[in-house]
């Protein structure tokens, strides 16, 4: 029976269900069938939306570049971010990915004010009282290695905590950090925007 899931992982979580090292998997949140696994990744420091599923179509339709589906991350930084900054995150920019250079696709950036949706994160992120920090929504077709991360870096606003909020449609919306709900087949496929 092919199942699918959303989950909201948490912080300092791999993204897969074991663990050789000392870290927590998402074995010790998630009860799912043992074909059940996720569809891409989050980085261990790094929040938000991951699907799981066993139905093996959805890893090349929701992955593969050619598919461009969009992802919306929600990015505390350090710093008042600029227009400047979001417009150099809007048009692209020059990053360096496993020591190559890559320019990034355009995207859609906006500054706001902290959701309110989004719990405190456990452990919180640093703190430095004379040092502001802001809120971003940055929307990518792509999803090279710590992309985020290296392109607000790159515009001088070090990123602080990271967070999937959606992929295509689907969202961690209602979901706390270690929750799971589980979708129909056309409920998911749809909000993923995957074709079938």
């Amino acid at each position: 029976m092919l199942q699918y899931f959303i989950i909201n992982k948490p912080f300092q979580v791999l993204s897969q269900f074991t663990s050789t090292e000392d870290k927590q998997s998402l074995r010790d949140y998630f009860k799912v069938p043992s074909d059940v696994y996720p569809v891409g990744r989050l980085d261990y420091d790094s929040e938000g939306l991951l699907l799981l599923t066993n139905d093996k179509q959805v890893n090349h339709l929701a992955l593969h570049p050619s598919f461009a589906h969009e992802r919306e991350y929600w990015v505390q930084v350090e710093g008042t971010i600029t227009k400047e900054a979001i417009s150099q995150l809007s048009t692209g920019l020059t990053i360096s990915i496993d020591g190559k250079l890559h320019r990034t696709k355009p995207a859609r950036a906006i500054a706001f004010a902290e959701p309110p949706s989004v719990p405190d994160r456990n452990p919180p992120i640093r703190f430095r009282q004379n040092i502001p920090t802001s809120w971003i929504s940055l929307a990518l077709t792509e999803g090279k290695n710590r992309q985020v991360r290296r392109m607000t870096a790159k515009t001088g606003f070090p990123t602080l905590r990271l967070i999937r909020f959606r992929i295509g449609s689907l969202t961690i919306e209602g979901l706390l950090p270690g929750e799971m709900k589980e979708l129909d087949r056309n409920t998911f496929y749809k909000g993923a925007g995957i074709a079938r």
